[in-house]
């Protein structure tokens, strides 16, 4: 009896070695279920993709002519969009050190990088929407033609998900602060983090697509 006594005594049944278990002897219910989110989301993107390839082929010219200057539209690298696609990328850094920090037990770390990840897609949010003033002013809306359409539609899918992001890391801070997470119970900052990723590689292929694939046509 004495046996059995001590066998029960140490034997974890709490809700946080349930939850564990999962992380144990596979995948979570919260990482699958993000993953298989970030796969709808894929084919999303996939078909906004192909879109935007399927007008870009069948016109003229590509980017077309504005009205207003009689020379092709032009997405300027500099001074916003380039340094907002470095914050990103640095982001997704940032949030992979959070990750990090919170699997060792480090809280002081998990809590620092997560909080520069929330600023860092702040701030991304801001510059873009910066640029789409710019560009506004320019001539470049929504109803320029399939070039705006297609362009405002890309990236405005993407700056929704960004804000998305930016709402969940904001939550895992905020409950991080409130030190709910710890070494063994960290599944909604590893599926957060993988979301943030998946935006992350999303607008690095926004990014080469838009502004550094060369233009096709006559003003080419």
């Amino acid at each position: 009896m004495a046996t059995d006594s001590r066998a029960l005594t140490t034997t974890d049944h709490g809700p946080v070695a349930a939850a564990d278990h999962g992380a144990q002897g596979g995948i979570s219910n919260v990482v699958l279920g993000m993953l298989l989110f970030i796969t709808s989301e894929v084919m999303f993107f996939a078909g906004l993709f192909a879109a935007y390839f399927n007008v870009r082929a069948n016109a003229a010219q590509w980017p077309p002519i504005n009205p207003e200057t009689t020379e092709p539209f032009h997405l300027a690298i500099l001074p916003l969009v380039g340094p907002a696609t470095v914050l990103l990328i640095l982001s997704s850094f940032t949030c992979q050190f959070a990750v990090w920090g919170i699997q060792r037990g480090d809280r002081t770390a998990f809590i620092r990088n997560i909080a520069v990840t929330f600023a860092l897609g702040i701030v991304f949010l801001m510059m873009q929407a910066i640029d789409y003033a710019v560009l506004g002013s320019e001539g470049l809306s929504l109803s320029a033609g399939t070039f705006g359409t297609t362009f405002f539609t890309l990236t405005g899918f993407h700056g929704a998900h960004v804000f998305g992001g930016v709402i969940m890391l904001g939550v895992v801070l905020y409950r991080g602060m409130a030190g709910q997470f710890s070494a063994r119970h960290h599944d909604a900052v590893e599926a957060v983090s993988l979301y943030w990723h998946f935006v992350d590689v999303v607008w690095i292929l926004l990014f080469s697509l838009l502004y550094l694939l060369p233009g096709t046509g006559p003003a080419a």
